[in-house]
C-alpha cells in the first residue's frame, strides 16, 4: 500500500477509535536543524515522525532572525536563526515540501519575535520575505524592563531570575510579559503580520520555581480578549508539558477550554525542537478541537 494510502487509513482508524471527538492530524509549531538551540536532527526525521503518527499536515516554524540593532541578550546567543542561513531554511523547507507531497502537507513558516521597539524592523523583515511563507507564528520572548534593558523569559532558571530583580516582583514580570504580548496582538507588522500567536502563557514556565503569589486570571483573560477581539488564532503548545518547572500546556487548559467558548481558533502546536516531539501530547488538547 502507498505510505499516502497509509496515513489515510491510519487517521480514519484512529477517528472511529476515538469516537467522542475528533483526532488532531495537524501540527504547525515545529523547528527544525537549522535552530540554533534546538537538534541537530534532519529535517527528514522531523517529517517521517510525523507521518508515524498519523499526521498529514505540518508547519516548520523555525525562529525568524531577530531585527536589525537587536542584541540577543542570552549568553550562548543562538535565540534565532542566523540571516545568512534564512534563504537555505526556506529553500530545504521548499524542497521537502516538493518531495513529500504525496504523503503530507508541509508548510514554510517561521516564529517572528515581537520585540518592543522594533516593530519597524520586524515589519521589514516580514515584508522581504512574507510571500515565500506558507504560515507564521508571532511569539514574545524577550522583554523590555524598566531600565530599557532587554531579558529573555524563557532560557533559564537564572535568566528569570534576573528577570524578576528587573522588574521588581514576579507580578510585574507577568504583567510586563502579557502587557507585550497584548501589544503583539495588537501590531501592525504589515501586510505579512502573523496571525496565529504563540504560546501565550510563557510566563509561566518557571512556576514551580517561582510560585505566583497572586492570581493570574485578569491578565490571562485581557489577552484572550485581545486574541478574540483583533481576529487571531491561538497557538496551542503542549511544550510546557515536558518542563520540569512547568507540566502544563500554553496557555492551561481551562484557558483553552475559554477560548473555544470564545470562538477563538485553535491551532495544535508541539513546538517541537526535536524529531520524535512531533505530534506528541495530542490526546491531552484533543477535546478542545
Amino acid at each position: 500500500m502507498e505510505r499516502s494510502k497509509v496515513v489515510v487509513f491510519l487517521h480514519d482508524f484512529l477517528r472511529e477509535k476515538k469516537g467522542d471527538y475528533d483526532v488532531i492530524t495537524h501540527d504547525r509549531h515545529i523547528h527544525t536543524p537549522f535552530c540554533p538551540h534546538g537538534s541537530s536532527d534532519p529535517l527528514e526525521a522531523y517529517i517521517e515522525n510525523a507521518i508515524d503518527k498519523g499526521v498529514t499536515s505540518i508547519t516548520f516554524t523555525e525562529h525568524a532572525p531577530l531585527p536589525n540593532g537587536f542584541t540577543d541578550p542570552v549568553p550562548t546567543k543562538d535565540s534565532a536563526l542566523s540571516p545568512d542561513q534564512l534563504s537555505l531554511y526556506i529553500d530545504t523547507c521548499y524542497a521537502a515540501k516538493k518531495t513529500y507531497a504525496p504523503s503530507i502537507e508541509i508548510n514554510i513558516g517561521l516564529e517572528i519575535d515581537y520585540i518592543d521597539g522594533f516593530s519597524e524592523q520586524t515589519a521589514m523583515l516580514l515584508n522581504t520575505w512574507g510571500h515565500q511563507l506558507d504560515d507564521s507564528i508571532l511569539s514574545v520572548h524577550f522583554l523590555q524592563v524598566p531600565d530599557g534593558s532587554y531579558h529573555c523569559i524563557d532560557y533559564s532558571r537564572e535568566a528569570f531570575q534576573s528577570l524578576i530583580s528587573a522588574c521588581g516582583s514576579i507580578k510585574k514580570v507577568y504583567e510586563l510579559y502579557y502587557k507585550t504580548v497584548q501589544a503583539s496582538i495588537e501590531a501592525n507588522l504589515g501586510q505579512f503580520t502573523p496571525c496565529r500567536i504563540g504560546h501565550i502563557s510563557l510566563a509561566r514556565k518557571f512556576q514551580k520555581l517561582f510560585p505566583r503569589d497572586f492570581d493570574d486570571t485578569p491578565l490571562i483573560m485581557k489577552t484572550l480578549e485581545t486574541v478574540r477581539d483583533n481576529n487571531k488564532s491561538l497557538d496551542i503548545n503542549i511544550a510546557g508539558l515536558s518542563k520540569e518547572h512547568c507540566r502544563e500546556t500554553y496557555p492551561p487548559l481551562r484557558w483553552i477550554e475559554k477560548a473555544k467558548e470564545m470562538n477563538i481558533p485553535l491551532v495544535y502546536g508541539s513546538d517541537a525542537h526535536t524529531a520524535n516531539y512531533v505530534g506528541t501530547s495530542r490526546d491531552e488538547v484533543a477535546r478542545f478541537f
